[in-house]
């Protein structure tokens, strides 16, 4: 018949047309598979109370979400997005091995009752609510969220035992006691840089193995999921600052070299500029927007470890960033093609 419907139709839209096969949940699952190593590196390192930490966190992120949707926001079941389980397991990753689960769960349902589904869910919650679960979890259980233990066949700082006199404390503790008594030697830290890099130091279950999380992220570079500028610029940032202003009295040595190098690997820096500062709800969607983003987060990460009372800083600069985001992508914004300026 003429007039009969046919089976293939003609789609018109405006420009720009662009086509992405991969949906939300797809990339979610590809987050889930690129923190697999880290979740093993934690397990070989830290034993069975990572899998603990992260199957505590994983119950309770989804059973806040699937509450909350249900019953407050008539939304219906949405953990078919899978957004909820790389929240558990990016804050489980951001918690001491040693937390007791009670607070592993507090910070759950924190992080996707109050930072997450308050705003309406996903795509429309302003901060990370995995890191926003750990600074919540750190200024309610400080004495918790800061008790680390050794992990297998390595120390808590990744320095010697006949160097390493104090073994309370982490390597960036290690390094900030360092400095400030004086003590300071870059060509011993040196010798932790192994250790850092494989994950034989104390610290967070997820964060202390760069080889892990660098496994992890090539999965996602290679799905694109991620991309190179935030990461890059990240990194780069505090490796330059930390290398102008190390310590040493030079900028041509050797030790010069290992300051930088020394805080890149060390803390949950590589695990942040990766895998939390990349999320793609809280960060810039320009470009431009993307590199000023990083190098924020590198400074205020450089400007924390240097002059603050507290040795990290990933989290809470991410989280300030998460801030400025939208005024960065309102004065990162492309100009519109075609338009013409108003002269006064």
């Amino acid at each position: 018949m003429a007039d009969e419907i046919p089976q293939h139709r003609l789609h018109l839209s405006t420009s720009p047309h662009i086509r992405y096969g991969d949906s939300v949940p797809s990339v979610m699952l590809s987050v889930v598979l690129a923190l697999v190593p880290a979740l093993v590196a934690s397990i070989v390192f830290f034993g069975a109370r990572s899998l603990a930490l992260v199957t505590t966190c994983i119950v309770s992120c989804c059973a806040t979400e699937w509450t909350i949707s249900v019953f407050f926001l008539k939304k219906g079941n949405t953990l078919g997005d899978f957004s909820a389980l790389v929240t558990a397991m990016l804050l489980a990753f951001n918690l001491p091995p040693d937390l007791p689960w009670w607070m592993a769960a507090v910070g759950s349902v924190f992080a996707i009752g109050v930072a997450k589904m308050v705003f309406g869910g996903l795509g429309n919650n302003f901060i990370n609510p995995a890191l926003a679960g750990r600074a919540f979890l750190m200024a309610s259980y400080p004495a918790a969220m800061t008790a680390f233990r050794a992990p297998r066949g390595g120390t808590l700082s990744g320095l010697p035992q006949s160097i390493d006199g104090i073994t309370s404390a982490t390597p960036l503790k290690t390094f900030a006691d360092a400095m400030a008594s004086g003590n300071f030697e870059a060509l011993e830290f040196q010798l932790a840089l192994p250790d850092l890099f494989l994950g034989k130091v104390g610290g967070c279950i997820g964060e202390t193995s760069v080889l892990a999380l660098l496994l992890g992220a090539t999965i996602l570079w290679y799905r694109r999921a991620i991309g190179f500028r935030i990461p890059v610029s990240y990194i780069g940032t505090v490796f330059v600052l930390f290398w102008l202003f190390n310590g040493t009295g030079s900028l041509v040595t050797s030790e010069a070299l290992i300051v930088p190098i020394f805080h890149v690997l060390s803390g949950g820096l590589m695990l942040g500029a990766l895998f939390m500062a990349t999320d793609m709800v809280t960060s810039p969607i320009t470009p431009i927007g993307k590199i000023i983003f990083g190098t924020g987060c590198g400074v205020l990460t450089f400007l924390i470890r240097k002059f603050g009372g507290y040795p990290e800083g990933v989290s809470y600069s991410i989280l300030l960033m998460n801030l400025v985001v939208p005024l960065i992508d309102r004065y990162t914004r492309p100009r519109i093609y075609g338009k013409v300026e108003k002269r006064a």
